[in-house]
């Protein structure tokens, strides 16, 4: 199986946690692919670039995990699946799913320093895990980015002297919205009164910010069928999301490294922002109260849980490959158990805190309308683009101010997860093909990645371009691919290299033994409930659907399985190439395709040797310093010696004696 394989006997000795592994407990076969060699070639290497301190590699992984979905996906779940109740199957599978495999990822680029096809050279014959992984990420670069372009367009409209979402006087409107300036004697009655004085049932009405969304901002089609033209201030909005994707990236990591602290904090600020004046509107309460009053009952209902893991999954980008390219920049020693349990505790809090924010807002919004908060909640887009905006239209004072504030907080969070995700894809890319230089030609390549994804996502910016970016966000990048691959990945790490393999390579690489705890969660609970929920998630199928009353057609659902099948062939076919391709008989393919490819041993003993050659530097430096410091001190004491042995001139002698008569006779 693998080729790093540690002895039987128990050579690891402990010390208040601290790992001493001996290098003999690793045997490298001498065939490995992934060579570190032990002499002074290494400095010829390419240089792949570095995080410029932990922290920024830290807000890189905030700033990615930390995205729209906990402003949009995490509040809808919780409303939706019990309120107070959802929060025990979320934190239990973010202790034994999310914060793990966030951890085995990032560890794994760290210690192959590689991206996120070449590193399944761990275990070859599941090097489709790779490919699959970063197919679905370069999926999700075309379509994610699309939300940057809606907020970027109501973040434009916020400038007006009114907005345009509140009031149903616009060209876009028709008979049937339902204005709550309109309605001031028709409240409780069952209809409402347009604006042409007509009364209509209130289930046909329709609010301003719903026709604002879909006729001015979308101008949707029917159906998907119905691409239509496009939509050409989206298209320029998209553009510009791409040049500012593209400018945050374009130096590496190291310029991404210092743009997170902006793009990643700011949000925060703006979230408390939002909540101090959420908890200063009307109803706010009774909308906090439907967020953290918990119904017990639905923790018996399985799509609670499932929804759950889902949750994580989409939350903490396991299974895209990112986390393995943004690891890979880590220096060797770096404690990566530290940044998981930061950025875990971070995640975690920012959507509970959101949840408050966003809650107190649809508590007034229900005050405000007479609706029950159970039915100004919708999930996705369309909480995100139609209640939100009519929250921000009716709070008190300049809502333009809010509803500036709450764009730009959506238009950050979309970017700085947006551009992880770039980075990751690329940095896949250039690494699994250094002959083409990818890497030396950085910028350039990555402008074509850029453009491409630009066109590519042009059909979501069409009339009936909403139909194709709902398909894309529930077959591309939806959980039933990120499941599949996690499951993989596992599978790969813990039976496939051997956890105890792994596990020892990175308590070598980091210094010290991170605990149990992982082993037990990489090998058994992460694969168990990753492939449990993927195999609950076909037996409950549901036929794609926009909203409530849209069905796709067959063809549309096709094509939905089709974008799902592009990524997650690739284990089962990349298996069968491999073994079908490498030459000999079948026993020695098998031992070919499930031998590891990278030799630890030579990693670690590279990492010691610059170690070494740095510390050599440094004690060199402060040597020659203090040679210089001696030296500065000689030549003042030679100088001090100089200057008494000089003899004083006879005349200067007698002019100080008559100055001493002359002050003495004063005296007297």
């Amino acid at each position: 199986m693998a080729s790093i394989i540690p002895e039987q006997k128990n050579n690891n000795e402990t010390n208040g946690g601290i790992a001493v592994i001996s290098m003999n407990e690793f045997k490298s076969d001498e065939s490995s692919k992934h060579v570190y060699e032990d002499s002074e070639e290494e400095d010829d290497e390419i240089d792949r670039g570095g995080w410029g301190s932990k922290m920024d590699f830290i807000m890189a992984c905030i700033g990615y995990a930390v995205g729209l979905g906990n402003v949009w996906r995490f509040p809808y779940l919780v409303y939706k699946n019990g309120g107070g109740a959802f929060l025990i199957p979320y934190f239990i599978a973010l202790v034994i799913c999310g914060v793990p495999l966030f951890m085995l990822e990032v560890t794994m680029g760290q210690l192959l320093n590689t991206g996120g096809i070449s590193s399944w050279d761990i275990f070859p014959i599941l090097k489709g895990v790779g490919f699959a992984a970063t197919t679905i990420s370069a999926m999700l670069n075309i379509y994610y980015i699309i939300i940057v372009s809606w907020s970027l367009f109501y973040l434009f409209a916020s400038f007006q002297s009114e907005l345009p979402w509140g009031e149903c006087d616009n060209s876009w409107n028709t008979a049937y919205c339902n204005a709550i300036s309109n309605q001031n004697d028709t409240a409780g009655t069952g209809y409402f009164r347009s604006g042409n004085g007509t009364l209509y049932p209130v289930e046909l009405g329709e609010s301003p910010a719903q026709q604002y969304w879909e006729r001015r901002v979308l101008n949707i089609s029917p159906g998907i069928d119905e691409i239509g033209g496009l939509q050409w201030e989206l298209v320029g909005c998209l553009a510009l999301a791409w040049v500012l994707t593209y400018a945050c990236i374009w130096k590496g990591v190291a310029q991404t490294g210092k743009i997170v602290w902006f793009t990643a904090l700011i949000p925060y600020g703006i979230l408390t922002a939002l909540l101090i004046r959420g908890l200063t509107l009307e109803g706010h309460q009774d909308g906090i109260e439907y967020f953290i009053t918990p119904d017990w009952e639905r923790l018996k209902t399985p799509t609670v849980w499932v929804d759950a893991a889902t949750q994580i999954f989409f939350s903490y980008g396991v299974g895209i490959g990112s986390l393995i390219s943004l690891g890979s920049y880590n220096p060797y020693r770096n404690n990566s158990l530290i940044d998981t349990l930061v950025v875990g505790v971070v995640n975690a809090g920012t959507s509970l805190f959101a949840g408050f924010v966003i809650f107190s807002i649809l508590g007034f919004m229900a005050n405000e309308l007479g609706l029950p908060v159970s039915e100004v909640v919708d999930e996705g887009p369309g909480l995100t683009f139609i209640a939100y905006p009519t929250a921000v239209y009716q709070m008190p004072l300049v809502p333009q101010l809010w509803a500036v504030i709450f764009f730009l907080m959506l238009i950050m969070l979309g970017l700085d997860s947006q551009f992880c995700v770039v980075e990751g894809f690329v940095t896949s890319v250039m690494d699994y093909w250094p002959q083409y230089k990818l890497r030396e030609n950085r910028t350039v390549f990555l402008l074509v990645v850029c453009v491409i994804d630009f066109l590519l996502g042009l059909v979501c910016v069409t009339e009936g371009g909403m139909y194709f970016f709902q398909l894309m966000d529930s077959y591309a990048a939806s959980g039933m691919c990120l499941l599949w691959v996690a499951t993989w990945e596992c599978v790969a790490i813990s039976f496939g290299l051997g956890i105890k393999n792994y596990y020892n390579a990175i308590s070598m690489m980091m210094g010290f033994t991170p605990g149990w705890f992982w082993i037990i969660c990489w090998a058994g609970t992460a694969p168990i409930v990753s492939f449990g929920i993927f195999v609950f998630g076909l037996v409950d199928y549901q036929h794609a659907r926009y909203g409530e009353s849209y069905v796709y057609p067959v063809w549309g659902e096709i094509l939905g399985w089709f974008m799902a099948l592009a990524s997650m062939h690739w284990v089962i076919t990349y298996a069968a190439y491999i073994l079908l391709t490498t030459k000999g008989s079948f026993s020695e393919r098998w031992a070919s395709v499930t031998t590891n490819q990278f030799d630890f041993m030579k990693r670690e003993l590279k990492e010691q040797r610059i170690e070494k050659r740095l510390q050599l530097k440094l004690q060199q430096e402060e040597a020659e310093a203090a040679v210089n410091v001696e030296g500065v001190k000689d030549n003042n004491s030679d100088s001090m010696q100089a200057r008494d042995n000089v003899s004083t001139p006879p005349e200067y002698d007698n002019i100080a004696y008559e100055a001493e008569q002359d002050e003495k006779l004063t005296k007297m």
